[in-house]
């Protein structure tokens, strides 16, 4: 097996007996990435030698004999939404074309503790607004299952890169289900931890209160690994939580359901669901029951109304994080020819620098923040985000995790859905609740669907903290369904 199809766990092992250093591991996926590019576009940054250099420190440390983690040496694709000292952040928006940060993302500098080696930046929807990675500024991300699909979003270019073997690792950002939905839609495993369970510190905002960092992988294992090394509190970030980190490896080695209560959402799987993503999702339900987990169907009302209160939430923060590129400090600049007042060329800018679903949710939240609509729609948004969080104390009242499919359809073509604001909407139905809530959720993949022979995903959701649960939950359905896909989900993809 060629280095580039082992696991991280795997990977790390192998360097730290020094059977294989971290350069030869970093060479082999960048030879990768070359072959790959020119058809996925899943990074907006590489820098060959920088990488190189990276894992020669790590493989210097190593031998001094520095204690890293077990992911030391490994290689990581990092979205283009965390700052980076030593290459541009640009969100991937024309605004921010070429930024290079003076400092890192809490993110950031842990992956570095921790002896991770950054691949480089990956393509994501513009500010990370968007559900396919078609709103990213320098072009689309295709999946490498079909070209001409799109990979999801906003973290598309993570989830690509890791479906495509040029990362066996990659962060990314989840507000409305950036991660869970691209992990769907790609065949791979994406976790949305608890909010403020992972730092945002050094996060381009987008909407505040619901961006979550968190990890994708080609197995459950390996997203644990990750999300251990980046996360756990951070005095730098007001909403960083306090407490111990979730036991969330030793809960993916574990990958044991029996006498777990499983909950079925209700009002995830019906009408508008694509009959083969329902087809997995069923099977899989049964799955758990074989496995020993006690499966009981709960009803959440509220969770339909999870998708206009979001739509009214992110956009307001949107209008607000976003006012603060103004082209008067940093970034592009439009219109200052010395005859032009400040505001002509902040709105020149803005006007240049911002893409159409960037400028759109603006229009949105400040429409909503607006004097004499705030509280008839951001406010009565806010309470119904309420309804929605005691919704999810009540069920895991009565069962431990629940469960339902990560996005009501498989990977949608590149085009279908651009002009269609609402159906691109939709893709994230399943998926916000967990980010107004702020529980942690995760997406494994569960089969293909019949219809297309593309990949569905299996949504687990958990209490706040309840991290490990998803991951215990996720292993135990990875494990079992390992030897009828012969290799993992990703061997029956179509060569690239």
């Amino acid at each position: 097996m060629s280095l580039i199809h082992k696991t991280a766990a795997e990977l790390g092992a192998l360097i730290a007996a020094g059977e294989v250093s971290s350069v030869e591991v970093a060479e082999a996926h960048l030879d990768r990435m070359a072959e790959a590019e020119p058809k996925i576009n899943a990074f907006l940054h590489v820098d060959r030698e920088t990488t190189l250099a990276q894992a020669r420190v790590v493989d210097d440390r190593l031998r001094s004999g520095e204690r890293l983690g077990p992911l030391a040496g490994v290689p990581v694709a990092h979205k283009d939404i965390f700052a980076t000292r030593d290459m541009p952040t640009t969100a991937a928006s024309k605004i921010l074309e070429g930024w290079r940060p003076p400092y890192d993302a809490t993110v950031t500098g842990r992956l570095r503790e921790a002896g991770l080696v950054i691949l480089g930046k990956t393509n994501l929807d513009e500010f990370a607004m968007g559900s396919s990675t078609e709103n990213s500024a320098y072009g689309v991300t295709r999946n490498p299952w079909d070209l001409t699909r799109v990979p999801g979003g906003s973290s598309g270019g993570s989830s690509a890169a890791v479906a495509a073997y040029e990362a066996p690792l990659s962060t990314g950002t989840d507000t409305g289900g950036s991660i869970r939905q691209p992990a769907s839609v790609t065949g791979i495993v994406g976790m949305k931890p608890t909010y403020g369970g992972s730092s945002r510190y050094g996060l381009i905002a987008f909407a505040s209160s619901l961006d979550t960092p968190g990890p994708f992988a080609r197995n459950v294992l390996d997203a644990a690994l990750l999300q251990e090394a980046f996360s756990g509190h951070d005095p730098l970030d007001s909403t960083s939580i306090d407490a111990p980190v979730p036991s969330v490896v030793e809960a993916a080695r574990t990958a044991d359901v029996a006498g777990m209560r499983i909950g079925v959402v209700k009002e995830f799987a019906g009408e508008g669901y694509q009959p083969g993503v329902l087809a997995r999702f069923h099977e899989v339900v049964q799955l758990l029951e074989s496995l020993g987990a006690k499966v009981v169907e709960v009803s959440c009302p509220s969770f339909a109304t999870a998708l206009p209160a979001y739509y009214l939430i992110a956009p307001s923060e949107c209008s607000s994080n976003l006012a603060r590129f103004d082209a008067m400090r940093y970034g592009l600049r439009v219109g200052d020819d010395g005859t032009r007042s400040a505001e002509e060329v902040m709105a020149l800018t803005r006007a240049a620098g911002f893409g159409p679903e960037v400028k759109r949710r603006i229009m949105l939240g400040t429409y909503a923040l607006s004097s004499g609509y705030y509280d008839a729609y951001y406010g009565q948004a806010q309470k119904v985000r309420t309804v929605i969080s005691r919704e999810f104390e009540a069920a895991f009242h009565q069962v431990d995790a629940l469960v339902s499919p990560t996005t009501p359809t498989t990977a949608f073509p590149i085009g279908e859905r651009a002009d269609d604001p609402i159906a691109m909407y939709l893709a994230d139905l399943c998926t916000i609740p967990s980010n107004l809530a702020g529980n942690a959720a995760i997406s494994v993949p569960c089969g293909l669907a019949d219809e297309d022979g593309l990949p569905v995903g299996l949504q687990i959701m958990a209490p706040v903290l309840g991290d490990d649960r998803c991951y215990r939950v996720g292993a135990a359905v990875e494990k079992a369904l390992e030897s009828r896909w012969g290799g993992g989900l990703l061997s029956k993809a179509p060569a690239l």
